[in-house]
């Protein structure tokens, strides 16, 4: 499988996708950002295919009644596919305009939070306004950069994104803070670009097709492993419909194990010597099962827990 690809220069790629979406807001704005016409209106050519076919943003969003998604540039609807619920905590990597979190916030009623992430001044000043139209207080905005989540370890239940991570220089870090931030159990229902798997070098290296979508998709293959190299389980990849002659929308879902005293995570969660004060005596004693009949050692011992984030 190729390797992901892991820019050396990072600031640049970020600085070339800021000034898009920066681009994007501001065009919003003045358009009037609230308009249900906005998306279209307001940013050509960043929600059609070749065709003239909206493929990204607010059109996708069927019997969704929420007028921050006029500004919408994702190319999925999470939101539809998180199976959210009351109480839950929500963080939203790359939120844009803030409609996936708004639709959140609502899901997850008075109980939970919403959050959104991202490091454009002008969309987050967007996202904040439509927030304070729509009246609700369960929801916050916060500048930073999805490679580096401003957030404690184990303080959300999903992650959301919407075609934001295809745009990230360093997805591998992505995945692994997209775990961390994760409570044990927690889910990733993300909507992305995927990329064939026979992608021409001519699309990836265009900074302006990476801008928009294309470019920087990882591939199935590189997805789901990626995904796997960050601890997530459970990986499926639904594609939903066609953005380029190169590549395709789809919905991933995943999940972070729930803890490694869950019999799945017995043997490989944590070291055999530490399963007695990690999971307790009964679990370190069925890791030691499996580890002999795996490889035919295997002793438990009382030991920290050495289970893994």
């Amino acid at each position: 499988m190729a390797e992901l690809m892991v820019f050396d220069d990072v600031d640049t790629v970020r600085e070339q996708v800021r000034r898009r979406y920066a681009d994007a807001a501001t065009s919003a704005s003045g358009c009037g950002g609230m308009d249900s016409g906005a998306g279209s209106c307001c940013a050509p050519g960043l929600t059609t295919d070749r065709d003239g076919v909206e493929v990204f943003g607010a059109s996708l969003y069927a019997g969704e009644d929420e007028p921050a998604l006029a500004a919408s540039l994702g190319c999925g609807v999470p939101t539809a596919v998180a199976e959210l619920h009351e109480g839950e905590t929500v963080l939203d990597l790359g939120s844009g305009a803030g409609g996936d979190v708004l639709i959140a916030a609502r899901r997850v009623g008075p109980t939970g939070r919403a959050i959104g992430l991202d490091m454009t001044d002008e969309m987050l000043g967007l996202a904040r306004a439509n927030a304070a139209t729509a009246g609700l207080d369960n929801v916050a905005f916060h500048k930073g950069y999805i490679e580096q989540i401003p957030l404690a370890d184990h303080s959300v239940d999903v992650v959301i994104s919407n075609c934001v991570i295809n745009l990230s220089a360093d997805k591998p870090r992505v995945f692994a803070e997209a775990a961390r931030v994760l409570r044990p159990g927690g889910r990733l229902a993300v909507s992305d670009v995927i990329a064939d798997e026979h992608m021409d070098e001519a699309t990836r290296a265009d900074m302006q097709q990476w801008t928009g979508c294309i470019a920087g998709a990882l591939t199935r293959r590189q997805f789901e492993q990626a995904l796997a190299d960050a601890g997530f389980v459970g990986v499926s990849i639904t594609e939903t419909h066609r953005v380029h002659e190169h590549a395709g929308a789809a919905i991933i879902r995943a999940a972070k194990p729930a803890s490694c005293c869950e019999p799945a995570a017995q043997v490989d969660c944590c070291a055999p010597e530490a399963k007695a004060s990690c999971c307790g005596a009964g679990a370190a004693a069925k890791a030691v099962t499996h580890l002999d009949v795996a490889a035919g050692t295997g002793n438990a011992k009382t030991g920290s827990c050495g289970c893994r984030a």
